[in-house]
């Protein structure tokens, strides 16, 4: 019987050069929106860089502050965009030539990210794997600025995983992560791979 495998990527910052999130804020808006935003937002950056707040409380506010009340088809539009047009420069070589090589051995595939499905989803489907990641919340088809459930970081990255797959049936699960928020999914992993893709 094949041995069966099972392959976990972390998105931002493993996959990628940088985070996706400010990248998107930055299409989404213009680069003048952005800079005159995160002005306004720094004490709250402050208190986010000194663990003053939780991570997923500095990214509710960052979400309300740029997103709060917009049009989830648009949103999504935006984000169909971003995955098409500007993700491809942010990848890593390294990780992009992991990425192909994995799906040639036809290998189950999952990209787990706590940046929102909106964009990641988008470029996951272009690449057939699957995407657990951030779902933000919506009231009549508009953005609430709130994160639907839990930011997939941390434990909501392992629970996310456990409830996606069975791991029990996998023979070797193999996984990259770059920050703390992936403690967790690499801790699943029997192959564990922190900061390898550069």
């Amino acid at each position: 019987m094949a041995q069966k495998h099972l392959v976990l990527f972390d998105f931002d910052g493993t996959l990628t050069r940088k985070d996706t999130l400010f990248a998107f804020i930055r299409f989404y808006h213009g680069t003048l929106r952005f800079l005159l935003g995160f002005a306004w937002l720094s004490p709250v950056m402050a208190l986010y860089m000194t663990k003053l707040i939780r991570n997923d409380r500095a990214k509710e506010i960052v979400l309300k502050h740029f997103f709060g009340n917009v049009p989830v088809t648009k949103l999504r539009t935006k984000g169909i965009e971003f995955a098409t047009t500007v993700v491809p420069s942010l990848l890593r070589d390294q990780g992009l030539a992991l990425l192909k090589d994995y799906k040639q051995k036809q290998y189950d595939i999952a990209v787990v990210s706590a940046s929102p499905e909106d964009w990641v989803g988008p470029w996951c489907a272009q690449w057939q794997i699957r995407c657990l990641a951030t779902q933000l919340e919506t009231r009549d088809n508009l953005l609430t600025g709130k994160i639907k459930g839990q930011n997939c970081f941390g434990e909501e990255k392992a629970r996310r995983i456990r409830e996606a797959y069975d791991l029990a049936g996998y023979d070797r699960i193999i996984a990259y992560g770059d920050s703390r928020g992936d403690r967790e999914m690499l801790a699943l992993a029997t192959d564990p791979h922190y900061r390898s893709i550069v």
